[in-house]
């Protein structure tokens, strides 16, 4: 998927990334569960494990470790039966409920579904943060992220994870909203329809944040922090 990825645009040329990637910063994954990334789960027909957006994921996390950086593992139950809900919520989720047969899936199967996947889990460590979101598509509504960012002096997010279109543009633009600078990584995320990773990436780099490859963040990563140690 890196080759999709879009050329920054002349808006944000001019950044010195690098720099902005060496202050504290944040690792976030966003809706990494088994619902997506294994055939069982009910979202499993996206076939979301055959896309690269996991294995990119973990590349830009090992380089986020070696930064120092803090993490925060953001999880989502599609079927959001307790959740207070509007109007809205309840046709949105209600109509889910029935498009994923919730009433005859079991109390274990719904908490599996919305567990983070396994090849995460195994680089997830104890001092890490793990919420769900609860709001319609922002992290940052009802849960203690910006609070537990404003304490750790945190400014740069790093987005990974799914939906592109959906979640990761929202916190994105959320994110942006808040006085923070996101980055989304292109490669570590995806849509629901793979055919609208393009429009959806150039969308986020021309208006919101930059969208970099997975192996161009680890790149500026780990320059970022050999001038920190050559300082």
């Amino acid at each position: 998927m890196s080759s999709i990825v879009p050329e920054l645009p002349e808006q944000w040329k001019n950044l010195d990334i690098i720099n902005i990637l060496a202050q504290p910063a944040a690792f976030v994954s966003i809706s990494q569960c088994n619902s997506l990334y294994r055939p069982e789960g009910v979202q499993g027909g996206e076939k979301q494990w055959e896309r690269g957006t996991l294995e990119n994921t973990i590349k830009v996390a090992n380089a986020c470790r070696e930064a120092d950086m803090k993490f925060f593992w953001i999880g989502y139950d599609v079927f959001r039966e307790d959740y207070p809900m509007t109007e809205l919520d309840k046709a949105q989720y209600g109509y889910w409920s029935e498009a994923f047969d919730a009433k005859n899936k079991s109390t274990e199967f719904k908490k599996w579904d919305a567990e983070l996947v396994d090849e995460l889990k195994e680089i997830s460590r104890p001092e890490d943060t793990e919420f769900f979101e609860y709001a319609h598509q922002s992290s940052f509504v009802g849960t203690p992220l910006k609070l537990m960012l404003e304490r750790a002096g945190i400014k740069t997010i790093v987005l990974c994870g799914i939906h592109l279109d959906w979640c990761i543009e929202g916190n994105a633009r959320a994110a942006r909203d808040e006085g923070y600078i996101p980055i989304v990584i292109g490669d570590a995320c995806s849509c629901q329809n793979p055919e609208n990773d393009i429009s959806t990436m150039e969308r986020i780099n021309n208006i919101v944040c930059p969208v970099l490859s997975a192996d161009q963040a680890v790149s500026m990563i780990l320059q970022g922090q050999a001038k920190i140690k050559a300082a």
